[in-house]
């Protein structure tokens, strides 16, 4: 009787096909992640994976080797209330930002006492005898070393949109919300900043600001506001924000460049998407200077 085994052949086909190798990662521990990433990327090149899951791929990947600090708001630059403030001299920050959450705090930003929703404050307009503190719901509490694959998880399981990162001893490091973990998955997610795809890149708003998109080419934004940035480094005013702050932009940062204020409207942990542009106002000291910096003066 012939063995079966004997007409196999000898050796198999050195070169496996791609799918072969996907279907071992399946049914196997892959042996690195860099190893993963490459089936992953030859799976793109051959259009077996579009370029939208490949990224989301490889942001499920980045979350679980992220922690909260990596993501989280500095509480320097978070939007914060102050409970002993009246509520005349802060709800029109609320209106202006549009956020949809904001910690409360209590004598100083360590001690946050609750998150305030911002649908809440509609019940200062109708009711007389409104109690801000009765209004506050719990605030969660994590620790800066927090996994954000962990994180994101108790967010889906308690429902929870919010938490405050605390460090080491106990005080308040910063903020973090379940968008920054998903936006770190799928992208950026639209927000009250977004624009229309088919609107301007430069967009007029009241007081004289301007809403501009990180993508406009620096030789249309010299064009609008009469600038001359140079182009010679980086295309994109996003580009050039990058670059003055040395890091990747974060929302709510903001920085003056030639005259101009520029503040992070809406950002990733990639890149910066949205910025608010505003002239700062000329002082006498700088008119001095720009008048005998002038020739012939």
């Amino acid at each position: 009787m012939t063995d079966p085994s004997s007409s196999r052949p000898a050796t198999q086909h050195p070169h496996r096909s791609l799918l072969e190798r996907l279907t071992a990662f399946i049914f196997r521990e892959p042996e690195s992640r860099e190893d993963l990433l490459e089936a992953l990327q030859e799976a793109h090149s051959r259009n077996l994976l579009d370029a939208d899951a490949l990224s989301m791929i490889e942001g499920v990947l980045q979350v679980s080797e992220l922690r909260a600090r990596d993501l989280m708001v500095p509480r320097t630059q978070a939007d914060m209330i102050d409970i002993d403030e009246p509520i005349e001299s802060w709800i029109g920050r609320v209106i202006e930002t549009a956020h949809s959450r904001f910690p409360v705090y209590e004598g100083n930003r360590d001690h946050v006492i609750g998150i305030l929703l911002a649908k809440d404050l509609l019940r200062y307009y109708a009711e007389q005898d409104f109690d801000l503190r009765a209004m506050l719901r719990p605030a969660v509490y994590i620790p800066e070393s927090k996994p954000l694959n962990v994180l994101l998880r108790d967010f889906r399981a308690n429902r929870n949109h919010m938490a405050i990162v605390v460090d080491e001893y106990g005080g308040v490091a910063g903020l973090i919300t379940i968008e920054d973990v998903l936006e770190q998955i799928v992208g950026d997610i639209e927000d009250e900043y977004d624009f229309d795809e088919t609107a301007d890149n430069i967009v007029a708003e009241k007081d004289d600001r301007f809403r501009v998109k990180a993508l406009t080419e620096v030789e249309a934004f010299n064009e609008s506001f009469g600038t001359t940035f140079s182009d010679e480094e980086f295309d994109t005013i996003g580009g050039l924000i990058t670059d003055h702050l040395g890091r990747v932009p974060r929302r709510g940062d903001h920085i003056e460049i030639d005259g101009l204020r520029f503040e992070v409207l809406r950002a990733d942990s990639r890149q910066v998407h949205l910025l608010q542009v505003s002239r700062v106002p000329k002082t006498l000291a700088r008119e001095f200077a720009e008048q005998e910096a002038r020739p012939g003066q």
